[in-house]
């Protein structure tokens, strides 16, 4: 949690954090701002002490939300900085960024760097800094286990309560694509028929989807997964705009939107097939559904979430499923880990991969997914059921949002 950032840092040997971008779609700077209109901004964090957010004036009201120590990119004299540097911006940005750290008291030790910004820009500006500032060096970290993703890890109810949201968001949008899928007119071809008679398409859902979320006030940053016969079978394929709408075929439905700003998301998956399913995609569908609700039971407090990932492998492998446990990099099958966390982002602590740590457990305050699929492209189908859960205070497990898990969806004006 975010209290947690002073005993992070001390332990990680940082003596301040800097974090660079936007406080809107940049998860340190809106885990540590709360957001809002304000960019191209500046927070610098030493160790013990609260942090300063620098900005600029046309956005200072924007910033006064976030409660923070305020200093104005104004106080910096940009024309004489840029006279001073010879017209060489990333050297003026450097010297000013010299003088915000100073004013922030941190003149050396080690500094980590966070933020979602312009790669050139960021190291260009740093590359110069760290000439004018010997004194100070700059520490990058790996994305899975920096000091913000430690932070985020587990979360406060305020923090639940949002994703909580995000899930009556998705659960509501996910409600009107199934009905309106059930309720299409069909062909003798057994393809779905928008109101006008003509063909429906994936890409045609696709734009409902959009609209759906939009209307809802959330967003959809890091896109969605709508995809049938063989793209469903590609567990991140999007979906091919131009395929049909047709009865028989499994649908991958994977929705995983966001507070609009760039907050925080849910992820969630149900996998249909309509009007009638073939049998062996039904029977692959109920052993996904099997291990689903098996790992439901079984999830416990404190355990390693990866444990959970051998359990999935180690079922599949005994229904014939490849898995990673005993194929590397399989294509077909079982093809990833379980889970994740979500939070500002939708990839996050805990993760459950055989790589994973043992301290990336069920621990409580921690969201995850539960996501265990089978994927056989060349067969034409694919398979994943996704909820959220959180782990509670008291240790029990709540999926942050309920859904159905029909698999096959009756059409409404349709009979085989």
């Amino acid at each position: 949690m975010k209290s947690d950032i002073d005993a992070l840092m001390k332990a990680r040997n940082l003596d301040a954090i800097a974090i660079f971008g936007n406080a809107e779609h940049n998860p340190p700077m809106t885990y540590m701002t709360g957001g809002g209109h304000v960019s191209h901004a500046t927070l610098i964090k030493k160790q013990g002490s609260d942090a300063i957010l620098f900005h600029g004036d046309m956005e200072r009201d924007e910033a006064a939300k976030s409660g923070l120590k305020l200093i104005s990119y104004s106080n910096y004299d940009a024309q004489e900085l840029f006279k001073k540097a010879n017209g060489n911006g990333l050297l003026a940005g450097a010297m000013r960024a010299e003088m915000m750290f100073k004013d922030a008291g941190v003149t050396s030790g080690r500094v980590g760097v966070y933020g979602t910004y312009d790669l050139s820009a960021v190291f260009g500006m740093l590359s110069h800094l760290q000439k004018l500032a010997p004194a100070i060096e700059f520490v990058g970290e790996p994305r899975e286990d920096s000091l913000f993703m430690r932070a985020m890890e587990t979360k406060d109810e305020t923090e639940v309560n949002r994703i909580r949201r995000m899930g009556e968001v998705t659960t509501s949008v996910v409600g009107k694509v199934r009905d309106y899928l059930t309720s299409c007119d069909v062909n003798k071809d057994e393809v779905l028929l928008k109101e006008d008679g003509s063909l429906l398409t994936v890409g045609d859902v696709h734009s409902k989807i959009r609209l759906w979320v939009a209307e809802h006030g959330a967003e959809l940053p890091s896109g969605f997964i709508f995809a049938i016969g063989r793209d469903a079978g590609v567990p991140h394929s999007a979906g091919n705009p131009t395929d049909l709408m047709k009865l028989g075929q499994t649908i991958v439905f994977d929705i995983y939107p966001a507070e609009a700003g760039g907050g925080y998301y849910y992820d969630f998956t149900r996998t249909w097939s309509l009007g009638y399913a073939t049998p062996e995609a039904q029977e692959i569908y109920d052993q996904v559904k099997e291990i689903f609700d098996t790992l439901n039971d079984n999830f416990d407090l404190n355990v390693p979430f990866k444990n959970y990932n051998q359990m999935t492998c180690e079922y599949y492998e005994t229904k014939g499923h490849p898995t990673p446990l005993h194929t590397k990099a399989p294509v077909e099958g079982y093809v990833h880990s379980l889970g994740h966390g979500v939070g500002l982002n939708i990839h996050e602590r805990p993760f459950s991969g055989f790589t994973a740590g043992d301290d990336e457990r069920l621990s409580p305050g921690v969201v995850i997914t539960s996501e265990p699929g089978l994927y056989y492209p060349e067969k034409g189908m694919g398979f994943r059921i996704e909820d959220t859960l959180w782990v509670r205070p008291d240790g029990k497990m709540e999926t942050l949002a309920d859904f159905p898990y029909d698999f096959v969806l009756p059409m409404k004006k349709w009979k085989k």
